[in-house]
């Protein structure tokens, strides 16, 4: 009988870490695979298939962050990076790079497994097609129909308010960069253009959230970007 348990890959050179998340990650019943350097993770994650890479940045053979712009290349895994560089240009760089999401060590098994089912959800979401209604809240979105509804009546959004929220509502959990968001709404020209995004996700919050001055769903990840939280 083949393993059906979601497969994760672990790159991480140092052990005790490495160790506490193999084993918080198995007994919440993911299948482990380990690697201790850049090149050893690439390869891993070519031969192993793994449904998402646990990554640290600071790599004996090479930094982190080129691991994730060689895997990019060919592959959409989701990457949780791991690392104690705590800066908001050492996330952005992550994340500009091609990462989903960022924690900081040290961090709880809890909050990490956290994660990594969010990551795994969205994933098996997408492969599945069952992303075609997103709802939250009062609110629902059919990206087929192009069309949102809140408690049930129809809202209107201004075309970049539609791009903006179905460009976040499709990336669940995952940490985007100002960066990201710019160029995926307004186009890679307009990648300075933050007071964009700040604008428009203030009418989002005003249309869609109970209490937009305390959002639950569109949440601002200071100086680095937006997540979404269904």
């Amino acid at each position: 009988m083949s393993d059906t348990r979601p497969k994760v890959l672990v790159v991480e050179d140092e052990p005790e870490i490495r160790r506490f998340v193999r084993l918080a990650l198995e007994r919440e019943g993911f299948e482990v695979h380990e690697a201790g350097g850049v090149q050893r993770g690439l390869i891993d994650a070519g031969t192993r298939h793994p449904d998402l890479v646990v990554l640290d940045l600071g790599l004996p053979d090479g930094d982190g962050v080129d691991l994730i712009r060689d895997l990019r290349t060919w592959s959409d895994v989701p990457v949780l990076v791991l690392s104690a560089r705590s800066t908001e240009g050492d996330k952005i760089g992550a994340l500009d790079a091609g990462a989903d999401d960022y924690l900081v060590k040290p961090f709880s098994a809890g909050e990490l497994l956290a994660r990594v089912r969010a990551h795994l959800r969205r994933r098996s979401g997408a492969a599945s097609g069952a992303d075609q209604v997103i709802s939250f809240g009062e609110v629902r979105i059919d990206l087929v129909r192009r069309s949102v509804e809140r408690a049930g009546q129809p809202l209107h959004l201004t075309p970049n308010e539609y791009r903006l929220l179905t460009h976040l509502a499709t990336h669940p959990h995952c940490v985007l960069t100002h960066r990201q968001v710019l160029a995926a709404v307004w186009g890679a020209g307009h990648a300075e253009d933050t007071h964009y995004v700040r604008v428009y996700m203030g009418q989002l919050r005003k249309k869609l959230e109970l209490d937009p001055s305390q959002p639950r769903h569109l949440i601002t990840e200071t100086g680095i970007g937006y997540r979404f939280v269904p």
